[in-house]
């Protein structure tokens, strides 16, 4: 199901047919949709008629050191509604990776989401969060404000050395089920946010580029170009370490 409104909507954001687009989404934001998730999806893909549609599809919070088992076929998203409706849906593909896979369809998606697993980090040089810039993709924060933008987790990766806050020293082992069963066993370096006890600010992005947004049905959303992103994202902390961080409060 199409909905009309939303449609027009996304492309007056600035959607084209041939984008590569990397969604983070909240279904709630957007009002009432008939159809909820499954309209959601339909209508963005009727818009990316020639493109690429990626939605991450996060387990950190059931696969960790307690649970170090990824499947790719059935371990579920931890996002949202429209995350784990995506990651079901007939023709979907997902990268292999315990905490941070991405899911996608269209034209680019098998190549931006084949090289997850050469990353031992959640948002590695090989993750599709990072690849996306070669597409000249770009983030689309669907109701979900710029904050939960996982893409910066990678901007700080490049850093060298990264950030103090962003990833643990030692690793966790776990093992990944691919969708024909063969299973690979990987180390990884986790995000450290949790034991740093510093929270994130991507919204300050909005202070220092120039990002395209606007109502989409009633949620206000965010159509973030990519290479821009890493581009300025990492100047800003080349600049001041914690510029996109503060301490938790409370």
């Amino acid at each position: 199901m199409i909905n009309e409104r939303m449609k027009k909507d996304l492309i007056a954001l600035g959607i084209k047919p041939q984008d590569t687009i990397l969604m983070h989404s909240s279904l709630s934001s957007l009002g009432y949709v008939e159809g909820g998730a499954e309209t959601v999806i339909d209508t963005l893909l009727s818009v990316l008629r020639e493109g690429t549609l990626l939605v991450p599809a996060l387990s950190w919070t059931t696969v960790n050191k307690d649970n170090p088992v990824f499947d790719v076929k059935n371990t579920p998203s931890c996002i949202g509604a429209i995350s784990e409706y995506f990651r079901k849906r007939e023709g979907v593909i997902r990268s292999l990776h315990p905490t941070h896979s991405v899911c996608g369809i269209g034209k680019n998606a098998k190549e931006i989401l084949s090289h997850h697993l050469e990353t031992n980090t959640p948002v590695g040089i090989r993750s599709p969060f990072s690849l996306l810039r070669d597409y000249n993709g770009k983030v689309l924060m669907l109701g979900c404000t710029l904050r939960p933008n996982t893409s910066m987790h990678g901007v700080e990766e490049t850093v060298d050395p990264e950030p103090w806050y962003v990833l643990t020293k030692d690793t966790t082992e776990f093992t990944l089920i691919d969708e024909n069963g063969k299973k690979y066993v990987q180390s990884y370096r986790c995000h450290n946010f949790g034991v740093t006890k510093m929270a994130q600010r991507y919204e300050r992005l909005a202070t220092v580029m120039d990002i395209p947004h606007g109502k989409v049905l009633e949620a206000e959303c965010w159509l973030v170009p990519s290479k821009e992103m890493w581009e300025i994202g990492k100047q800003k902390i080349m600049e001041k370490e914690e510029f996109f961080v503060d301490p938790y409060k409370g």
